[in-house]
């Protein structure tokens, strides 16, 4: 087992998590990746993360739904959670919000399209 803290990267899309994956690799995090909820519970299961990055938006289950199931699970609640929103754009035509966001259960969101920087010291943050 490496002791370079583990991060689960979960979006629907590839490309986003090839270079988020990248970015948190450059940066000594060990990176499992998953594109939609349900192969993210899979991962958690397998190889319990130390942090997730979690899309909101994506098929078969969203990120508000994972986030919500790993907060009420005794076994994986203590796992930091940071959502990844685009609805910055979109708040009207979507119902999903920024209120929603925030009253999730999970520690911080970022904004889509992601500052990779930004992320690196959301994550960092939270992990310390």
């Amino acid at each position: 087992m490496s002791d370079k803290q583990h991060i689960l990267v979960v979006d629907d899309d590839p490309d986003l998590v090839e270079s988020v994956t990248m970015k948190l690799e450059s940066n000594n995090f060990r990176v499992t990746k998953a594109y939609d909820g349900i192969e993210a519970w899979e991962k958690i299961k397998e190889d319990r993360p130390d942090l997730i990055i979690l899309d909101v938006m994506m098929p078969r289950k969203d990120g508000y739904v994972v986030c919500d199931e790993i907060k009420k699970n005794d076994e994986y609640k203590d796992i930091t959670v940071v959502l990844l929103t685009a609805v910055g754009d979109a708040v009207t035509t979507t119902n999903y919000t920024h209120f929603s966001g925030k009253t999730s259960l999970a520690e911080d969101f970022i904004l889509k399209p992601i500052n990779l920087d930004k992320l690196i010291e959301i994550v960092e943050a939270n992990l310390e």
